[in-house]
């Protein structure tokens, strides 16, 4: 997916979030129904990634709380820290990928929709926040693999069974 570059590749986990300056790019694996979001400043270089598993915090269990886990809490701690970076709100930009109904239920019930669930909640926090969204690819029945270049903006984006396209 990267060309070559003079930066580093910064992997994140499931439930996991970090930040990166150009050069370096910033990937995560395995968004099913989980969602990819990005949050970004073109203009410095900036681009912080956040693989989210879970819609709403009121799922955790007892016990210490990730707050990369779920999208209230996440989107919250990203912002947090790019604003630790001197990264204003108003000049991110959103982009995310994933959130696919990776099982098929016959209940019909909306627990399962974990997918979907998960888009939906982080579209409310960033409305929420007045974050725009620029791009999405989400939905469908296949995971996702993305990679995101603070440089240029461009998130690549390899689904199983498709072609990488990037937006």
């Amino acid at each position: 997916m990267a060309e070559t570059f003079a930066g580093k590749v910064i992997k994140v986990g499931i439930a996991d979030m970090a930040v990166v300056r150009s050069p370096d790019i910033i990937r995560t694996a395995g968004l099913g129904s989980c969602v990819g979001l990005v949050l970004f400043d073109k203009r410095r270089g900036v681009g912080a990634l956040l693989h989210v598993m879970l819609p709403d915090s009121s799922l955790a269990k007892a016990g210490a709380l990730n707050p990369a886990k779920f999208a209230d809490t996440a989107i919250k701690e990203m912002i947090s820290q790019l604003s630790n970076l001197g990264i204003p709100l108003t000049s991110l930009k959103a982009k995310m990928a994933g959130g696919a109904q990776m099982f098929q239920f016959s209940t019909g019930s909306d627990l399962m929709r974990i997918g979907p669930r998960n888009v939906e909640a982080v579209r409310k926090e960033l409305s929420d926040l007045k974050i725009e969204i620029i791009a999405e690819d989400v939905g469908g029945n296949n995971g996702r693999t993305i990679e995101f270049n603070p440089e240029n903006a461009e998130l690549h984006i390899r689904t199983v069974n498709e072609d990488t396209k990037i937006i």
